[in-house]
């Protein structure tokens, strides 16, 4: 259950730093950051969708909550939102 909380705050912040990097690519015509982050922010996002479906039996999540917790990943602080609303409570 840790990993799945480590990777739910861990999506959140790479999502973030590279949407800075997309506005920074575009702004300053800068692409570095982006060829950077995006594979880091992938594979930590496809931890996170792996973990939500490996916990979703232990956690007792119906397909709603498995659905949202997957669909928050697309979300700025979606996956904080998870972490905070669903995995803290355990």
């Amino acid at each position: 259950m840790r990993a799945l909380r480590i990777a739910a705050l861990a999506e959140t912040v790479s999502y973030l730093v590279l949407l800075v990097a997309v506005v920074v690519k575009y702004a300053a015509d800068s692409p570095g950051g982006v060829r950077a982050a995006g594979p880091v922010h992938g594979v930590i996002f496809l931890a996170y969708a792996g973990l939500v479906l490996l916990h979703r039996d232990e956690l007792r999540w119906d397909v709603a909550r498995t659905a949202f917790a997957l669909a928050a990943a697309v979300l700025p602080f979606g996956g904080l939102l998870v972490e905070r609303r669903y995995l803290r409570e355990r």
